[in-house]
């Protein structure tokens, strides 16, 4: 424990509900600051999105997605139409209010200052990525290495140029691919005309090795653990979870968290279940040492896992417990296909929905509703690249060290 370090009354102890890389960032942080922490979480945590995301540390996703040019490119985007955001028309009651509250996040005023607010965030994650992979021991397993996005057309060439020459970036920064990654990039997928090189982004090398560094990190920090559904109650201003005796608790439960806020008295909280799938295969193929690889034609990214390569894509706005499509994972193997990609099945299939606000901001504070209740959810597509910096963020406000800046209270909606 840090000398500096805070010490709680024994009686002193705050839940956290979720246990993705959201909710163990969170506890983590408390309990160096010598917070009593108990983390609470299903006991299939390990389907969450954070363990079968793309493994990107995006720091230059930078403007959000709500915006007028996600709305004017939505047609061709679909996936009926080849693109890879789904809108199930099963499922239209569940995700029409949200893209009315989308189309009303996009306005040129909110748009800007929400990328100003996430740019700001950004620009902290890559150096709260690099404490805590110092503090649980596995420095090995964040590589900064950047990432590649390549082009299979001289159109799509120089679109993507075009609009990566002029997009606010952050941190990381736009190069040339070299010589030598192009080489590679042809030898994985003949089809690839040019390439660009991001700097300033990087990638987790396992993320299931991550998740096990982690539990034993939280293990070692003698944080509790408990495998159960939370169930909130409210006792006036105050709210509790049945049968854990804490004082203070935090909601970072994924698409799970609109739920819980309901039940602490936010009952207007618009978070979808935006849903990505995933492929994994054996890598036999695929180099160690390559970056992600984002095919921007298909709109898929490609990672190496260990001895695992994954293929990533899709946007599904729905339930989160609505049974998977199919036909999602059937096109990423005809992405494979297409692209000649050595990797060797059989195929691992996934799916896991992305906590998402209309705005795709997260939203990070403490409630105006309940004097004793925290909360940390909405990472969209950030969740990993993001849970470092918000576990500070969150630790700093329940210690009253610093206020998280006010665009990611829930109060905006």
């Amino acid at each position: 424990m840090n000398k500096g370090a805070k010490r709680t009354m024994p009686d002193d102890r705050i839940a956290v509900v979720g246990a993705g890389i959201v909710g163990r960032s969170i506890a983590l942080a408390l309990a160096a600051r010598g917070q009593r922490v108990v983390l609470i979480d299903a006991a299939d945590d390990r389907a969450a999105p954070s363990w079968g995301n793309a493994g990107h540390i995006a720091t230059e996703q930078v403007a959000p997605i709500a915006s007028w040019a996600t709305i004017r490119s939505m047609p061709k985007r679909l996936f009926w139409r080849g693109g890879p955001v789904g809108l199930p028309i099963a499922q239209i009651a569940t995700w029409l209010p949200f893209a009315a509250r989308l189309v009303a996040a996009s306005g040129p005023k909110r748009f800007a200052a929400g990328q100003a607010a996430l740019a700001a965030m950004l620009a902290q994650a890559m150096p709260a990525w690099e404490r805590l992979a110092h503090a649980i021991g596995r420095r090995d397993l964040l590589r900064e290495d950047g990432h590649l996005i390549a082009w299979e057309s001289a159109a799509s060439v120089a679109a993507g140029r075009a609009h990566w020459g002029k997009a606010d970036t952050g941190t990381a920064r736009l190069g040339e691919a070299s010589a030598d990654d192009l080489a590679r990039l042809r030898a994985l997928s003949p089809g690839v005309v040019d390439a660009v090189r991001f700097t300033g982004t990087g990638q987790i090398a396992d993320l299931t090795a991550l998740a096990d560094a982690l539990d034993a990190a939280l293990a070692a920090a003698g944080v509790e653990r408990l495998h159960r559904h939370a169930t909130l109650e409210r006792h006036g201003r105050r709210i509790s979870v049945e049968g854990v005796p804490a004082t203070r608790v935090v909601i970072a439960a994924g698409v799970g968290s609109a739920a819980l806020m309901a039940a602490a008295g936010h009952a207007a909280v618009p978070l979808i279940a935006e849903r990505g799938y995933h492929l994994r295969g054996d890598a036999t193929g695929w180099p160690a040492d390559l970056p992600p690889v984002v095919f921007e034609d298909r709109s898929i990214i490609v990672t190496r896992y260990a001895d695992q390569v994954q293929v990533a894509g899709f946007v599904e706005f729905g339930r989160a417990d609505a049974p998977p499509d199919p036909r999602k994972s059937d096109r990423l193997c005809a992405h494979v296909a297409a692209l000649r990609l050595p990797i060797a099945g059989p195929f691992r299939r996934w799916m896991g929905a992305r906590p998402t606000l209309p705005d795709y901001l997260p939203a990070i504070g403490r409630s105006t509703r309940a004097d004793n209740l925290y909360y940390a959810f909405g990472h969209q597509h950030l969740g990993l690249t993001l849970g470092p910096i918000t576990g500070e963020w969150v630790a700093a406000l329940m210690l009253g060290e610093a206020p998280v800046p006010a665009a990611f209270d829930v109060e905006r909606f």
